[in-house]
Order: structure tokens, then sequence, then C-alpha cells
């Protein structure tokens, strides 16, 4: 009698996961040329956004650098 209830609860919980699922969907359709421009747009973002990462890691480095040589064992060595 145990396996029953079991699968009953197994059946009944997968019920209300495809009911759940289902009454989620999205009432927006896209186009064909929709879905064509945005794939045509994504290598020219990726390409902006790497462009925006090299020159932010640029100016990090730059003012990392700028950092240490203001430190101890850099003013030290050319001191002397």
């Amino acid at each position: 009698m145990d396996k029953v209830k079991e699968y009953m609860m197994i059946t009944v919980m997968a019920t209300v996961i495809l009911i759940m699922t289902g009454v989620a969907k999205a009432e927006e359709t896209t186009t064909f040329g929709e879905f064509v421009s945005a794939w045509a747009s994504v290598p020219g973002k990726i390409i902006n956004h790497v462009k925006a990462e090299a020159v932010d890691i640029k100016e990090h480095q730059k003012k990392s650098w700028a950092d240490a040589k203001t430190k101890w064992p850099f003013n030290k060595i050319s001191s002397d």
C-alpha cells in the first residue's frame, strides 16, 4: 500500500509541475526578422564590451603601478 501512495504522490507532483509550467507561458512572440537582427547585433555588443573592459583594465593598471612606485622597495632602490 505504501508504494501506491508514493506513486500517487509522484504523479500528483508531476501533474502540478506540468500545470504550473503550462500557465507560465509568455504572451509575446518574436518574429523571424527580430530574431535575426538580435542575433546579428551580438558580435558588435561583444566587441564593444571587450573594448570597454580593456580601457578599464589599462586605467586600473596605471593607477596600481603609480601606487606601487611610491611604496617602499621602489623608492629605496631608485634613491641610492
